[in-house]
């Protein structure tokens, strides 16, 4: 593995900004350097994902590594002390938006694939650079798993070089009060949506909601409220539409966490409507992703094969992980969550990194990455 030639490829992803949408020229950039190292296979599928292929000599099982090219914007008004889009390298570390979260995971993946010993290889060994993730986690995801299939996915978000064997799902929640409008003079001929809401919040708010010794707590955050009229003029709001984001434990299902709104007591006697929302998307190759916005929570055991023998790749490759979980929401919602196949996050850089002023990733830790891809690689494959 040429270490020089994998941070210059870091940085020229980091330098092309690629928000949700808008990934074109830097999964071009990711096809041209899969071709430049030699991978046997290289296609961009209909959602503008990026999958590159190295086989085996020998038959066997796919093991699939993903890594989305998608990021954040940057805030306006919140300076930075280096450009976003530099990508330039100080103190040992590469700056600029995507950097942590994640095109240098997509980096170190790409050049760990094709640094292995394809003579060693049982199977082949994927790597994807995915599309839409920081708005609809898993969607374009499920469209790669769908032509690849793989028996073992590997998500590089932030994990301190960790291996998380499980992770925290999310759904939006969209609420809505209805009550019956009345001139604010006589506020007592009206049903106020507004303060109907508030027995709604007041409810959720009181919730004791688990928690999961590996992932951590549920949550039930509000994101957003709003009253209609609005501005109301001498009306009482006939209707308010709340937001919150749910943070969800393995097993939970969007029945379950619907009823766990109605059924609170005081709620029953408000009109409320509560849904699951749904997103849409247009990928930049203008094909359009819907799903409903509830992406499940996962884990797998410690002694799973998949999850054992890619610890013993890690400490093969020379690194002290331990064993973790996220706390937000990845695309192993979908690989893990919904599709079932063995999924493990690992990745440089920590969970805090992401979305943030400044973001950075030190160049150690990127390298010590593709050092532990590849060990994983020859764990899971080389047998």
């Amino acid at each position: 593995m040429d270490i020089e030639q994998l941070i210059e490829f870091a940085q020229a992803l980091v330098q092309q900004p690629s928000l949700s949408g808008e990934e074109g020229a830097v999964n071009e950039r990711v096809q041209a350097e899969m071709g430049r190292l030699g991978f046997d296979e290289i296609t961009t599928d209909e959602n503008g994902s990026v999958i590159g292929i190295i086989n085996g000599a020998q038959p066997g099982r796919t093991l699939l590594l993903d890594a989305h090219t998608d990021t954040v914007g940057i805030a306006p008004g919140v300076p930075w002390s280096q450009a976003p889009f530099g990508a330039d390298i100080i103190d040992d570390a590469l700056y600029g938006r995507g950097s942590a979260d994640m095109k240098g995971a997509l980096a170190a993946m790409i050049h760990a694939a094709a640094s292995v010993d394809r003579s060693q290889l049982h199977g082949r060994v994927a790597v994807s650079a995915s599309t839409l993730e920081e708005v609809l986690e898993g969607v374009a995801l499920r469209t790669i798993m769908a032509r690849l299939q793989p028996d073992f996915v590997v998500i590089g978000e932030a994990t301190e070089l960790n291996l998380n064997r499980g992770g925290r799902g999310r759904a939006e929640v969209h609420l809505a009060t209805l009550g019956r409008p009345a001139h604010s003079s006589s506020p007592q001929l009206g049903r106020n949506a507004v303060l109907e809401m508030m027995r709604v919040i007041a409810a959720i708010e009181a919730i004791d909601l688990p928690v999961d010794p590996l992932v951590g707590p549920a949550i039930f955050a509000l994101t957003d409220i709003i009253s209609e009229p609005y501005p109301g003029y001498s009306v009482i709001p006939s209707l308010c539409k709340a937001t919150y984001d749910r943070r969800l434990l393995p097993g939970e299902t969007p029945a379950a966490v619907l009823e766990g709104i109605t059924s609170l007591p005081g709620v029953q006697e408000v009109n409320l409507q509560a849904k699951i929302a749904t997103g849409e998307h247009t990928a930049y190759t203008g094909a359009v992703l819907r799903a409903e916005k509830f992406f499940p929570a996962w884990r797998f055991a410690e002694d799973h094969w998949f999850v054992h023998h890619a610890m013993g790749g890690l400490q093969q490759a020379g690194l002290h992980a331990q064993f973790g979980a996220y706390r937000f929401c990845t695309n192993a919602a979908y690989s893990a969550g919904v599709a079932g196949v063995p999924t493990i996050g690992f990745g440089p850089a920590k969970e805090s990194d992401a979305h943030v002023v400044d973001e950075h990733l030190r160049l150690a830790d990127l390298q010590a990455a593709a050092r532990g891809y590849q060990g994983i690689i020859e764990a899971v494959l080389g047998r």
